[in-house]
């Protein structure tokens, strides 16, 4: 294992203070602790409060969205392992303005059910709070049983929308509300080349060989669909977009956002080249790209592969993706 880091049990903590020493200006911890991570902008009362949390190894996942204009909080655990619901609790606590909280997540069962122990504890204080589960990977579950979908790069679009609705000062159900349209009308579909380490750990996840590519691999390594030999990426964007639209069909004037997400180890060319096939494919069916989005938004440490997230918007989810959003890791200063 050849990695950037000093003592493998140090990673998550010392990759913590390396945020706050570069975006001190954006966020903070919560009383010193290295786990819970808040917006250090100025907290508006009654403006309802939007958390999350998850494993560390996902960055700009989960952290990244913590600012103005999208996420006030965010707990993490060890890479790949949820954090406790104590720590859940206190960041509910300390991102609540007066008007509850929307715990905003993707639907993995230790953060289910440790954030539904954090809300019965804060339950105590009077905060009233709400979930909105992330649900888009497509190929984790058929859509007959969508509910038992992983959560993964799409939940960036409910991030930003979401907090552009509480900045606007909705109130806890419109903004649980729009936040679940978002989620509604969100799919990814992902693929992998390669494993990744997990620091502690010290070995791959799982094995694939140099020649293969495995359809709808999980941000954690959970199993895809399909393990195959190696395919151009013009046919890993005809794959993506087939189930995309299989799933959530498309017709003539829809207008969409698409975002593109490395998982770690996949050049910003190659997620370019995707995106190129990817946008001649929509525009081939009369849709509109709106706003798209390149880069690494959810990743899997230094995993190579990556998704393709779709999102069909209206004229309310269209004008709060748009809104203004200051964060770490994503910043939008449209007007």
């Amino acid at each position: 294992m050849k990695k950037i880091i000093n003592k493998p049990e140090d990673f998550v903590d010392e990759m913590m203070d390396g945020i706050i020493a570069a975006y001190g200006d954006r966020v903070k911890f919560l009383n010193g602790d290295r786990r819970i991570l808040l917006s250090a902008y100025p907290k508006k009362d009654g403006k309802v409060g939007i958390v999350t949390a998850g494993g560390s190894g996902h960055l700009p996942l989960f952290l990244g969205y913590v600012g103005q204009g999208m996420l006030d909080g965010c707990a993490i655990g060890n890479v790949f392992a949820s954090p406790s619901s104590q720590k859940m609790a206190d960041m509910i606590r300390a991102c609540d303005s007066g008007n509850g909280v929307l715990c905003l997540f993707g639907n993995y069962g230790g953060d289910v059910m440790n954030f539904e122990m954090a809300r019965e504890m804060t339950e105590f204080d009077d905060i009233k709070t709400t979930i909105a589960l992330g649900r888009d990977d497509v190929a984790s579950s058929p859509k007959e049983t969508a509910e038992k979908r992983r959560g993964v790069a799409g939940i960036v679009y409910a991030y930003k929308i979401a907090g552009a609705a509480a900045e606007k000062m909705l109130n806890l159900e419109e903004v649980t509300a729009i936040a679940q349209k978002a989620l509604d009308n969100t799919r990814t579909m992902g693929v992998a080349l390669s494993p990744c380490i997990v620091p502690e750990v010290g070995k791959p996840t799982f094995s694939i060989s140099d020649d293969e590519i495995e359809i709808g691999m999980g941000i954690h390594g959970e199993p895809g669909i399909e393990v195959k030999k190696m395919i151009s990426a013009d046919e890993i964007a005809e794959v993506m977009i087939n189930r995309i639209t299989a799933d959530m069909p498309l017709k003539q004037g829809d207008e969409v956002s698409v975002l593109i997400n490395g998982l770690g180890g996949t050049p910003l060319e190659e997620q370019f080249i995707l995106f190129r096939r990817i946008h001649q494919l929509l525009t081939g069916l009369g849709v509109s790209v709106y706003m798209p989005h390149v880069g690494e938004f959810a990743t899997s440490m230094e995993m190579m592969g990556l998704s393709a997230s779709v999102i069909k918007l209206d004229p309310q989810l269209k004008e709060l993706l748009r809104s203004p959003a200051f964060t770490p890791f994503y910043t939008n200063a449209n007007k």
